[in-house]
């Protein structure tokens, strides 16, 4: 089958972020979405910026296609302005993490669609389980024919951003002993996870193609990988980040992300072939990262060189400047390091925890002020 894809002209950007909704007393989610966009939409601007998910416990809120990290922030802040005081008036509040600490997944409700209740007929418990929020980001590709390389090459940095992001150290009321339980929850439902690292868009087709042939999926769309192109968007779609509960974080791993792939593509398109690593060196990564943070000892290449994932970030942040310098973000870049310096969200979870005897309400309180406060 021939899949087009739309490519874009300029290195174009868009962010979504999943925020969960939970209860300003008890601190447990609440199944209000529909409530919520009720309220919120006819204070927008343009309600399509405020989209739907799985779990009736869950907003997404998207940015229109956007040309710089602040531009797509801004956006961010214009909804989330009407959502606040929509979220307000029901009593509750937005929570951004990777998974929430204490709440159990059996009382949360299906978002109404054909697509929602088939996913959770297919997988099941897993699919029942799915409690997890993230960030994904987009970034406009000019060709076709680039997109596999530079997917293949920007998981040689998948654990710098799951590392940077990780949110969801505490499940069901126990820590995990993970940085990102959430990583690792995800790719239990069928072509979520890593993504295969195809040589040519030709190699993809034929994978889309027997994936229709045998009933894996039914569109396109259902493909969940952490990576993976966005053909009707002209976009190379990153999923690897935990939910975000700061604009500063978001913000940082909006930049680096945008300057890895705009790197890439500019690489390729002089000529480089652009390094890539055997698949398991990339799921060892993933392991690591999700499990250790920013404590993981990263493999850096095909030859096996290793280090802790906090020294690469310094070397990466001052490869990718010019970059971040032509694209409008080098302060928001350089914030990367920031994140090492103050604490990833889920080292920030923790501490509330132990400060507090193991209060998973402080912990859901935690993180939802850190939201209202950087609004």
């Amino acid at each position: 089958m021939r899949i087009d894809f739309h490519g874009s002209p300029e290195p174009t950007l868009g962010v979504e972020w999943e925020l969960a909704l939970v209860d300003r007393k008890t601190r447990d989610l609440r199944n209000d979405a529909s409530h919520l966009f009720a309220r919120a939409r006819h204070r927008m601007a343009d309600p399509e910026r405020l989209h739907q998910e799985l779990l009736r416990n869950t907003v997404e809120v998207v940015t229109p296609v956007c040309h710089t990290v602040d531009e797509a922030m801004g956006s961010l802040r214009d909804t989330l302005a009407a959502v606040v005081p929509a979220a307000d008036e029901l009593g509750l509040d937005l929570f951004g993490g990777g998974t929430h600490p204490f709440a159990s997944w059996t009382a949360q409700q299906l978002t109404e669609g054909h697509r929602y209740a088939e996913l959770i007929n297919r997988t099941q418990w897993w699919g029942r389980q799915m409690l997890i929020w993230g960030v994904h980001v987009h970034v406009g590709l000019p060709e076709r024919k680039r997109v596999m390389p530079v997917l293949s090459a920007l998981l040689n940095y998948y654990p710098h951003l799951q590392a940077l992001s990780a949110s969801s150290p505490i499940w069901a009321g126990v820590d995990t002993g993970y940085a990102s339980n959430r990583a690792l929850m995800f790719q239990q439902l069928p072509t979520a996870g890593l993504p295969f690292q195809f040589e040519t868009w030709a190699e993809y087709e034929r994978f889309v193609q027997d994936q229709l042939t045998t009933g894996v999926i039914e569109v396109l769309s259902e493909v969940r990988w952490d990576v993976r192109p966005a053909p009707h968007l002209g976009t190379l779609e990153t999923r690897v980040c935990d939910g975000v509960s700061t604009f500063e974080d978001l913000a940082a791993l909006t930049a680096l992300v945008h300057c890895l792939v705009v790197d890439l593509d500019t690489r390729l398109a002089g000529g480089e072939t652009l390094p890539t690593m055997p698949p398991w060196h990339v799921q060892e990564n993933k392991w690591r990262s999700a499990r250790y943070g920013l404590d993981a000892i990263v493999i850096l290449d095909a030859q096996s060189e290793e280090r802790l994932v906090t020294e690469d970030l310094v070397d990466l942040v001052e490869h990718l400047s010019p970059v971040a310098d032509r694209l409008g973000c080098e302060a928001e870049l350089r914030s990367v390091l920031d994140i090492v310096r103050r604490g990833a969200s889920y080292q920030r979870q923790r501490a509330v925890a132990e400060r507090t005897g193991g209060d998973l309400v402080a912990v859901v309180d935690s993180v939802v002020r850190e939201l209202r406060d950087g609004l």
